[in-house]
């Protein structure tokens, strides 16, 4: 269910999504309320879901990972099981950071998060060919990020 949120919500998730570290009375002031109002809408959102978590936006070439992969998978079988077997794997690989369950002609899309070729090339052949139920896989090397956005928000 679409959660109604007006022009000051919106503006307090903007500067949340910026900045989750914000002080109330900073965050107050960016959006031109004061502290007791601002701090009860946060908590409505809280509540209702619209605000899951609060979290930290990590550079991955900083740690190394200088190369993201995105790879269609297509398993043998659609079945639950397969399914389930899949994504029970997929969650034990840390080079996996994103995993989406799709439609049309591939079953999965995943990001992988890698050091470079050599180390794709390893992840590819020693894992992730070998997950039970897997037929076939593209995999796709992005130039550039055109847009980062965390969340839609009108």
């Amino acid at each position: 269910m679409r959660q109604k949120l007006d022009e000051i919500d919106i503006k307090i998730l903007n500067e949340l999504q910026k900045d989750a570290r914000l002080s109330l009375q900073e965050l107050s002031e960016r959006v031109n309320l004061s502290p007791s109002p601002c701090s009860r809408r946060i908590r409505i959102m809280e509540s209702n879901g619209v605000i899951t978590g609060y979290t930290v936006h990590i550079d991955e070439r900083k740690l190394g990972y200088d190369m993201n992969i995105f790879v269609s998978v297509k398993l043998d079988h659609q079945t639950d099981n397969r399914l389930v077997c899949f994504e029970r794997e997929v969650a034990l690989c840390p080079e996996i950071v994103d995993c989406w369950l799709m439609t049309g002609n591939r079953d999965y899309l995943l990001r992988i998060s890698v050091e470079g070729l050599e180390e794709f090339e390893h992840f590819l052949t020693s894992r992730l060919t070998k997950i039970d139920g897997v037929a076939s896989l593209e995999s796709s090397i992005p130039i550039r990020r055109v847009k980062d956005s965390m969340t839609r928000l009108d």
